[in-house]
């Protein structure tokens, strides 16, 4: 089933008495559901600009990109704001937790907001600390954890809901090379386990080889894709740094 499909997207910005900035000119392609997909590209290839679409931040010049079988670039802002809440998950490089609140609380604190069942989303948030191997630091802030633990709680949080969809943008860019392969490692374990569909906008190649495809992305437009397979990971890692190198543009070390 298609989770994710872009149609002839485009996103200009200026106007014709000025240069016309073409960020994203024309992309379209699908991700299914189950699928850990990368998005890459050098700085100014219009990666973090099609997630900010993707993720109903901003509006796109033309086209159209379906979440769930829902056309977002015809919903209003109330109704966007309402799909974002239900249907996106959100995996963000700088964890975004609320260190007033215990870890349980910020991951269940959209469902208390949606006034869930409290005993439901106990045991929700139970199930989940146990699959992320996060259940020992549950009644701890988030100051009182380390920069792994703390984005396995980003994690549960952006799966509490149940998203048709986790958005990660740069992940692993705060975190050291031990922490980064943890939260890679936790994210492959949602996808094969969970069966989270999850589209990540990285930097770098050693995260992009725990996906099972890779787009590439090149002044707007989509330069490449490659796909997994049965490939290894170093295999699928060499691959990618060869895309990378016909790519131009800067090529990030391996953590």
């Amino acid at each position: 089933m298609t989770v994710l499909s872009l149609e002839n997207v485009k996103k200009y910005y200026g106007s014709n008495s000025s240069i016309i900035t073409k960020a994203i000119d024309g992309l379209s392609f699908n991700i299914n559901e189950g699928e850990f997909v990368a998005i890459m590209g050098a700085s100014g290839s219009g990666k973090t600009t099609l997630l900010n679409c993707i993720s109903t931040i901003d509006n796109v010049t033309s086209g159209h990109i379906k979440i769930g079988g829902t056309d977002i670039t015809t919903l209003e802002e109330d109704e966007l704001a309402d799909f974002r809440k239900e249907k996106l998950g959100f995996i963000f490089q700088d964890f975004n937790l609320l260190d007033t609140l215990t870890i349980r609380e910020n991951i269940s604190l959209s469902l208390i907001i949606n006034n869930e069942n409290p005993k439901e989303i106990e045991a929700n948030v139970d199930k989940l600390a146990n699959t992320l191997n996060i259940n020992h630091i549950l009644s701890k802030f988030p100051y009182e954890v380390s920069g792994g633990e703390r984005q396995r709680c980003a994690c549960a949080r952006a799966l509490i809901t149940n998203p048709s969809i986790i958005l990660a943008d740069e992940p692993t860019g705060a975190l050291d090379s031990k922490s980064a392969r943890m939260l890679l490692e936790t994210m492959t374990n949602m996808n094969e386990n969970l069966n989270s569909t999850i589209l990540m906008v990285t930097h770098d190649s050693f995260s992009a080889s725990f996906c099972s495809r890779v787009i590439f992305i090149k002044d707007g437009h989509i330069f490449n894709e490659i796909l997994k397979g049965d490939k290894s990971q170093k295999a699928f890692y060499d691959e990618i740094l060869d895309v990378l190198t016909l790519l131009g543009g800067d090529i990030p070390y391996a953590k």
